[in-house]
This record gives C-alpha cells, sequence and structure tokens, in this order.
C-alpha cells in the first residue's frame, strides 16, 4: 500500500490524479529504441551489467517524469487567524531548502538543486508537507528552471490568494556540466515574485537572507 495512506494530512492522492498507462507492447518497443541507440554509441550490451539496461532506462525516465500525474489544483488549504490585518501583511512563511530533481526539455539531462518558498498568509495557510509536493509535481516532468518557479508562484497565489508570494530556485544543469561548456560549477539561481514581495524590497531581502543562510548549511 502507499504511504500516502497514512499521511494524516492528505485527504486526496493527488499525485497520482492523472496516471499513465503504456502498453506492454509500447514498453517494448521503446525498450528495443533504446538498446539499438546505446549499442550504436558504443554501449556492450551483452554483459551482465548492461543487458538490461535499455529497461532500466526507460523505467527510469518514467519515474523521473512522474509529475505529470499530478493535479496541483487538489491541494488543499486551512482557514488561519488572519484577516488581513497588520500582523499578516508582514509576517512570512519561509520552507527550504526543498530538493528537487527535473529533466531539461531541451536535452532530456537532469538538472537538480533547492527551493524556497515563502508566502504572507491572508485567510488560508497550506501544510508545509504540500509545499514539497507542489515542488515535486512541477519539476518532475520535462521542463526548464524558469517555468518551474513561475508554476509554484502563481498555484500559491491561485490556492492561497495571500499577500505574497515568493520563489527561489538554486540549481546545477548537467546539460553545460556534461556537454556545450562544460562548466563543472555553475549554478543558476531564478527568483519569481508575487504580490507584497515584488512592491517591498526589503520583504524580498529577507526572504533571500534566509535562503541563501539555509542553502549554506
Amino acid at each position: 500500500m502507499s504511504s500516502l495512506a497514512f499521511d494524516p494530512e492528505e485527504t486526496t492522492h493527488w499525485e497520482k490524479t492523472h496516471p499513465r498507462t503504456i502498453a506492454p507492447e509500447k514498453w517494448k518497443q521503446f525498450e528495443g529504441y533504446a538498446a539499438e541507440m546505446f549499442a550504436a554509441f558504443g554501449m556492450d550490451l551483452d554483459t551482465p551489467g548492461t543487458k538490461a539496461t535499455p529497461t532500466r532506462f526507460v523505467r527510469a525516465l518514467f519515474d523521473a517524469t512522474n509529475g505529470y500525474e499530478g493535479d496541483p489544483k487538489l491541494l488543499t488549504a486551512f482557514p488561519t487567524e488572519c484577516r488581513g490585518g497588520p500582523d499578516c501583511s508582514i509576517a512570512q512563511t519561509i520552507e527550504g531548502p526543498i530538493e528537487f530533481f527535473s529533466l531539461c526539455e531541451h536535452h532530456a539531462l537532469p538538472f537538480h538543486g533547492h527551493a524556497y518558498i515563502g508566502y504572507i498568509a491572508h485567510e488560508e495557510i497550506i501544510g508545509i508537507s504540500k509545499l514539497t509536493r507542489l515542488v515535486r509535481v512541477f519539476a518532475r516532468r520535462f521542463t526548464v528552471q524558469e517555468r518551474v518557479g513561475v508554476e509554484i508562484a502563481d498555484e500559491l497565489v491561485r490556492i492561497l490568494q495571500p499577500h505574497g508570494v515568493a520563489v527561489h530556485l538554486d540549481a546545477m544543469h548537467l546539460c553545460t556540466q556534461m556537454r556545450g561548456v562544460r562548466e563543472a560549477h555553475s549554478r543558476t539561481l531564478t527568483s519569481f515574485w508575487r504580490g507584497n514581495y515584488e512592491s517591498d524590497p526589503q520583504l524580498r531581502t529577507e526572504f533571500l537572507q534566509a535562503a541563501t543562510a539555509r542553502s549554506d548549511h
């Protein structure tokens, strides 16, 4: 049984609302394509360690993109005591680092890193574990870092209608480390602002300082 069944916060198994179905004959076809490609590139597929590599590769690619099966619109929010007063207009909730792994849609190579999320609640809040799931439902796809950040920020605005949302992503891209410029230590940082974070530089500074401090530990 899935561990989701034991999550006391979980009301809907939203990570699997759009399960992908691939027929057995399609799996065999994909594995054949992978085997043909690997052999052409020089892999010896007749060794004990490589005979099942095409099968493992296709299955791993399928697992790495299971974000397509989730539906963030089924996330639930909870009421808070805030009713738009002065306290909730200055207090922010910050969560991170949230580890994520994605596949770049340009080269299908991985990029991975950490997400930091901040928001200023209005009338609703979201469970901390849901922030992790929200990141992963968008990250575990063929995508780009900029899109992941926009999707997370916009979905939090839709769910919570908060005073503000901040999303900061810090990732390393294998497409720049394994090919092209082969820059082994480069990192890509992207930040996205909604609401009060757009208009208040101090809020942005506080959020980024908190994210940077956490990333150093």
